[in-house]
């Protein structure tokens, strides 16, 4: 009898890499300022965003060096990314779908 194929789990940098393009999709970067600062305001959305394209350009910069993440900063910026995808839904700028799989962190 055949073993079924294990499908394989990325590697970090491919880890890396899935969840920056997850996280440049998924947030509303090219919101105008008037429109992020609209309507209720639980956290600055405007600082948010700057922060966590901040945060993924540095981590661009550092994959293009050839640097390997550990599990630890997959961990890290998974966490940055959906505590800003809370803020943001908060304020109304992002519909979160029931469930936490669907979070850009997910995997």
């Amino acid at each position: 009898m055949a073993r079924p194929l294990r499908r394989r789990k990325p590697d970090r940098v491919s880890a890396m890499r899935a969840l920056i393009g997850r996280a440049r999709s998924s947030f509303p970067f090219s919101l105008p300022a008037a429109q992020l600062c609209a309507g209720p305001c639980r956290g600055c959305a405007k600082k948010l965003l700057e922060f966590i394209d901040l945060e993924l350009w540095q981590w661009e910069q550092r994959l293009a060096a050839g640097e390997v993440p550990s599990f630890g900063d997959l961990a890290a910026l998974g966490k940055c990314c959906r505590r800003v995808q809370a803020a943001l839904a908060a304020n109304g700028l992002l519909t979160l779908a029931p469930g936490a799989g669907e979070n850009v962190a997910a995997g």
